[in-house]
């Protein structure tokens, strides 16, 4: 088997995935990293003697490699794991594009021009799904559905850039949903979707927000993540896989008991969006600093799409692990440390 390129390998997730793949096998691993040179990318790595860090940039043509170094890969690399991605709900449709879209293409070509080539898979998110307000399954892209934001929306184009343009390429999609801490540590270093609403309920700014209490929620852990998309990147069939909770996902309802009891306080007023837009948010506001920033993550409270986990089976409750979540963030000041 040829060496593995991975993208993305200083994220959240790329971590997790590249501590995997110099865990387990012998695979040489070149982790793109954007820097100003290799030395300044070896930096940002651990060392390893099976680990080789390359300056790139998947926004710049060829990712941005010296045709030296491009060279080089192309003769070497079996396997092209794509991590990297903006994950930003706030930013503009048009910079999500250039990265989560034209970024993507960019790796495709690379992949294609890979002569041992074996797999190129790409991490997206289940979030292509959108809203289409039901069980929305892998063997499904375009359904119609609307988008909650600029990332789901670019991810979903990602999608079906690769299916419309790299029918040549052996492909494989790997769809997590949303992905949360450790599930033995609970560590992370990424605190965004749930981790924004549960610090503000911790410091009591939350009093009433605008969901279902029957709405699914999806949650993950980073380490169930990224064993799986090792598994199937080293030796899974082809094809479209979610990562999910699934059968096993939780609910809004539930969420807010296990953080009234974790947190030590009330459970905040659950509203009708509508009703809490029009009548409840602007007093809030008013009231509460930081509101605002919150906000991005309320419409996944409101959900009712349900994802298919019938190819690997739902992934673990996290009613076993939410305690070390709570825990951790709160050990580190939610980010701060």
């Amino acid at each position: 088997m040829g060496a593995v390129l991975l993208t993305g390998a200083t994220g959240f997730v790329g971590r997790e995935i590249l501590s995997r793949f110099l865990a387990r096998g012998d695979r040489h691993i070149y982790a793109l990293v954007r820097a100003k040179n290799d030395d300044d990318a070896t930096g940002r790595l651990p060392a390893h003697e099976r680990l080789t860090a390359v300056a790139g940039d998947i926004e710049h043509r060829g990712l941005g490699l010296s045709e030296r170094t491009s060279e080089h890969l192309r003769s070497e690399v079996g396997t092209v794991l794509h991590c990297a991605a903006s994950v930003s709900f706030e930013m503009p449709l048009e910079e999500s594009r250039s990265v989560n879209v034209e970024g993507t293409r960019r790796v495709l070509d690379f992949a294609r021009s890979c002569a041992r080539l074996e797999r190129l898979s790409y991490v997206s998110t289940a979030y292509v799904a959108g809203e289409p307000g039901r069980l929305f399954r892998e063997d499904e892209l375009a359904v119609g559905q609307r988008f909650r934001n600029s990332y789901e929306r670019s991810k979903f184009e990602a999608e079906l850039a690769l299916r419309s343009e790299g029918a040549d390429v052996p492909l494989q999609i790997l769809r997590p949903s949303i992905v949360v801490g450790d599930s033995t540590t609970g560590r992370t270093t990424s605190f965004n979707v749930l981790y924004g609403p549960l610090k503000a309920f911790a410091h009591g700014n939350v009093p009433a927000i605008p969901a279902r209490r029957d709405a699914p929620v999806d949650i993950v852990p980073v380490d169930y993540v990224a064993d799986r998309v090792h598994e199937l990147a080293t030796r899974g069939p082809n094809g479209t896989f979610h990562l999910v909770a699934g059968r096993n996902a939780t609910t809004v309802g539930r969420l807010l008991e296990m953080s009234s009891e974790q947190l030590g306080r009330s459970k905040p007023v659950v509203l009708p969006p509508r009703l809490y837009r029009r009548w409840v948010h602007p007093w809030l506001r008013r009231k509460y600093r930081g509101l605002r920033r919150m906000e991005l993550y309320f419409p996944y409270f409101a959900m009712r799409v349900r994802f298919d986990d019938r190819r690997l089976g739902p992934g673990p409750r996290v009613e076993s692990y939410f305690h070390r979540l709570v825990r951790y963030a709160q050990t580190v000041g939610w980010g701060r440390r």
